[in-house]
């Protein structure tokens, strides 16, 4: 990784945000910037806007939302240990991530919802028997859905 930008130069928020190794390309920041869903001092920011240090980025990374600090500046991508020391995250973003992250190992698994699952073919086959042959107890599935009009 290069030395961090003089004061003198300037860096873009998207190419900031990439370098930060939030965004996997550019373009991605750009498109997320240009969509509104990145914040920067709780305003909605551009692609062309220069973040400084000490400026607060806010924007959403999967379920959650991150509230990241400028603290350096860089115009190069590089290694995720240098690309961690251009920005501190918030103690009210990792308490938030935090609680997300207990509430979905809490959370029921979807699957366990379903009790028997999908029909089996002997199941589909009996459930087609049913609606052909009207043994069930509401009679001939087309009796029962009708779209004729001389009823």
């Amino acid at each position: 990784m290069s030395t961090p930008p003089s004061p003198t130069e300037r860096v873009r928020l998207d190419k900031w945000l990439w370098a930060a190794r939030f965004f996997k390309t550019r373009s991605l920041a750009a498109d997320e910037i240009d969509k509104g869903r990145i914040r920067v001092n709780g305003q909605v920011a551009k692609a062309s806007r220069e973040p400084k240090p000490g400026d607060e980025i806010e924007y959403r990374a999967g379920y959650t939302t991150r509230i990241v600090v400028v603290r350096a500046l860089s115009t190069v991508r590089g290694p995720a240990p240098q690309a961690a020391l251009l920005y501190e995250e918030t103690a009210a973003s990792l308490l938030a991530r935090a609680q997300a992250a207990e509430q979905r190992r809490l959370a029921p698994e979807p699957a366990h919802a379903i009790a028997q699952g999908r029909p089996t073919k002997r199941d589909r086959r009996q459930i087609d028997d049913l609606r052909t042959t009207g043994d069930g107890p509401r009679g001939h599935w087309n009796d029962r859905w009708s779209a004729s009009l001389d009823d």
